[in-house]
């Protein structure tokens, strides 16, 4: 049995931010910010749907935020809570180790804050994301090989 693929856990960061004399929460931020991503474009597994069903439904009517969903995971964001697509996705643009997610969430927001800790969770600071992210989703999306001169222009 393969272990799972763990993109994020809050508590890898609750030292950093407690250095920064910054609350609890921040240590959720900037994955928050992608996990609400993730929900909003149905990249989530069946099983978390599931799971989180009526959470996700109060979620995307406004009662709840991304930080309350995110916070009964613990903190945590595995490839089991991702559809296929979603984690090949992830991998691609969130993983920490070969993705750019932190480099372009720290380039937009970060701004003159000390650090990507300092940056709060606000519907403005991820209307900005969700901008960097879909347009990262489309390259990513968009075939390899579109350079190649005897393509079809209908894309096959």
């Amino acid at each position: 049995m393969k272990s799972p693929h763990v993109y994020d856990k809050a508590k890898y960061h609750h030292n950093t931010v407690a250095e920064h004399n910054l609350p609890h929460e921040h240590a959720f931020h900037h994955t928050a910010v992608f996990l609400r991503w993730l929900i909003e474009n149905r990249l989530m597994s069946d099983f978390f749907e599931e799971e989180q069903k009526e959470d996700l439904n109060k979620f995307r009517i406004g009662k709840i935020s991304i930080l309350e969903i995110y916070s009964w995971w613990d903190g945590c964001l595995v490839d089991d809570m991702l559809s296929k697509e979603g984690n090949a996705f992830a991998l691609y643009y969130f993983d920490f180790k070969q993705g750019r997610y932190i480099h372009d969430y720290i380039a937009a927001l970060k701004g003159s804050l000390p650090t990507e800790f300092h940056v709060k969770y606000t519907n403005e600071n991820y209307q900005i994301m969700q901008k960097t992210i879909d347009r990262k989703d489309k390259e990513w999306k968009k075939p390899k090989w579109s350079w190649w001169p005897f393509r079809k222009k209908d894309g096959a």
